[in-house]
């Protein structure tokens, strides 16, 4: 039996993915700040889809870097 992994806004009952909380989206984000894969992060395709446009919102405004020095 496969242990498979819940996703984290489903279980959490979250409405939506807000790009303003810089907090919550650092945890999606591997220490290069890329976005991790959805196998690795655990979440659904849905949500992995509006983590991604909402990392790349707060990208352009500034509230998370692009790379790292």
């Amino acid at each position: 039996m496969i242990n498979q992994k819940q996703c984290f806004f489903c279980t959490s009952n979250m409405k939506g993915i807000d790009y303003k909380d810089a907090e919550t989206l650092k945890r999606f984000l591997d220490p290069q700040f890329r976005i991790m894969p959805k196998r690795r992060s655990g979440l659904c395709s849905l949500h992995q889809r509006k983590l991604a446009s909402a990392v790349k919102r707060a990208r352009v405004l500034a509230s998370l870097p692009f790379t790292v020095r």
